[in-house]
């Protein structure tokens, strides 16, 4: 039996814990930069700490890998897709938070061999918990969810390109602003999924495929009754070499989006710099 509760009050309690009393509250030293562009903080380190403590206690036998400590031993990757895997995001959008401003989560996956088998993605500022269970669907704070589009004559799209070249983000935009109302991107992953499914968005594009941003997600999306695939359809696995992340109310939506986003005009599915 899956650990649903006990890994929603750990979650809750570190937000509650380490997070939200330094929110808008880091002194210059908490934070640094990782790489170049993307910023970590003694938030990041601390929540992940505790979250990986809490996780093994648990006793499931899975290993346990978090986004910083991936960052500092790269190698731990290289089997992510094997076996029974813990994967922890400990404060997805990071720069947000750094910067003083909504919207930020904690998400946490449990993964067997590549394939998502539960999600929890945690909002600390609005308390939402949104959860999901491969084959018996998802809840929103406890009651069922099913994914709902916004049924605007233009489908909001959300559009994760900043990683891509000037040109060809040129290019996607071109094509997208034909057919679809294009937001700005939350930068934040544990707010992306969920805004398909509460009826704010209807698509949403990623090119990175880091597997704390997109295991939690891509579960609870599909299990709402939506779709969320790489860029050539295949299913989302851990570990796997599929480009990139298109995501939709539905799988009908999906589709149009593939077609206007993905086809020879955008020419992402052909990209070589997609991770």
């Amino acid at each position: 039996m899956l650990p649903r509760e006990q890994v929603e009050a750990l979650m809750r309690s570190v937000a509650a814990e380490v997070m939200m009393p330094r929110f808008r509250r880091l002194a210059p030293g908490d934070i640094d930069e990782k790489s170049k562009g993307e910023v970590v903080t003694i938030v990041d380190r601390e929540c992940e700490r505790r979250l990986h403590d809490g996780l093994a206690k648990l006793g499931l036998g899975a290993r346990i890998i978090g986004e910083e400590a991936a960052e500092l031993d790269p190698d731990l990757l290289a089997e992510a897709g094997l076996g029974l895997v813990w994967l922890i995001d400990p404060l997805d959008g990071t720069a947000n938070f750094a910067a003083g401003r909504a919207p930020f989560g904690m998400m946490v996956a449990l993964v067997e061999d590549g394939e998502p088998l539960a999600s929890w993605m945690l909002d600390p500022l609005a308390g939402r918990m949104c959860y999901a269970e491969r084959g018996q669907g998802a809840t929103v704070d406890g009651r069922p969810a099913r994914a709902r589009s916004t049924r605007r004559k233009q489908p909001r799209a959300a559009l994760g390109t900043h990683f891509l070249s000037a040109i060809r983000r040129d290019r996607v935009h071109g094509a997208a602003r034909r057919a679809f109302d294009v937001q700005p991107v939350p930068r934040c992953a544990a707010e992306s999924y969920p805004r398909l499914v509460l009826g704010q968005d209807d698509i949403a594009l990623f090119q990175r495929i880091l597997p704390w941003d997109h295991a939690a997600g891509a579960l609870f999306l599909t299990e709402t009754g939506g779709k969320a695939t790489h860029w050539d359809g295949r299913p989302y696995r851990v570990g796997g070499t599929g480009q990139g992340m298109l995501a939709a109310t539905t799988p009908d939506l999906w589709q149009t989006a593939a077609d206007i986003l993905l086809g020879a005009e955008a020419g992402l599915v052909e990209m070589e710099e997609a991770i």
